[in-house]
């Protein structure tokens, strides 16, 4: 068993050494408006695979996503990291992006447009199996893809990382088609219980098949060391909520996408 166990690991790290991560932006529309996406993919898989979408935190499409969008190439993924915003729109500051955050959280269905735009593209990609397609979101972006489920898109899954829970129309739930994680700060002050619970009750209702994982001592922003270390700010990285969230993240795709 030990010797398959490093064989595995071998291959896993032969296959990373062999990765040849091709990047670009991608400019595509939601009506009138231009928006800017990424695209990761490795150049040394043959023909089709799964395929995750990435949804940003509220200063939009950063250096943080792109970074995320290479990992998963790593792993195989085709990866589309959308633009909800618009090309060139990028908040600098926090009360830029609670501005314009707050503007697509206060209009469900243009967000849920704006999503549905990001991942035509990547369902549309010459490299996408369209049966095996997933979304992840961080912040902002957690609660998007729970509005992608909830506008009842046929993906696969999709995965919250500390986003926000709550939903102006819980009914909306019973359009979610695809299994839900979500990955949640036990200690998170800017997600209410009381959103968490209404959350699992929308779930169950629905029927969804869901999870919800918390991670004790994390709170807001637990995958992001730009957010710092200082807890009682209520955003701050958490280095083993980081690793084991994406640990939890990978089983996840393991499940869905067989």
């Amino acid at each position: 068993m030990k010797s398959l166990f490093t064989a595995l690991v071998g291959f896993a790290c032969a296959l990373n050494m062999n990765a040849q991560i091709h990047t670009q932006s991608v400019e595509y529309k939601d009506g009138d408006t231009v928006l800017e996406g990424y695209s990761a993919y490795d150049e040394s898989i043959p023909g089709k695979r799964p395929a995750v979408l990435i949804v940003h935190q509220w200063k939009g499409l950063t250096d943080y996503e792109k970074m995320r969008a290479e990992m998963l190439a790593k792993l195989g993924y085709n990866v589309f990291a959308l633009d909800i915003y618009g090309k060139g729109i990028r908040p600098q500051s926090p009360q830029e992006a609670g501005a314009l955050a707050g503007k697509y959280k206060s209009d469900r269905e243009l967000l849920r447009r704006r999503a549905n735009a990001g991942l035509a593209v990547l369902k549309h990609d010459k490299l996408t199996d369209p049966k095996r397609v997933a979304a992840i979101g961080y912040c902002f972006g957690g609660t998007t893809v729970m509005e992608l489920a909830r506008s009842g898109a046929d993906i696969a899954g999709v995965v919250s990382f500390h986003g926000a829970l709550d939903s102006p129309k819980p009914e909306d739930g019973k359009n979610i088609k695809c299994r839900v994680l979500a990955l949640h700060g036990a200690d998170d002050p800017f997600v209410p219980a009381k959103d968490v619970l209404a959350w699992e009750n929308e779930m169950r209702e629905a029927k969804v098949d869901w999870q919800l994982v918390k991670f004790g001592g994390a709170v807001h922003s637990f995958t992001e060391k730009e957010a710092g270390n200082d807890n009682s700010k209520g955003a701050a990285y958490n280095e083993k909520a980081d690793k084991r969230s994406w640990e939890d993240m990978k089983a996840f795709f393991a499940g869905i996408f067989r």
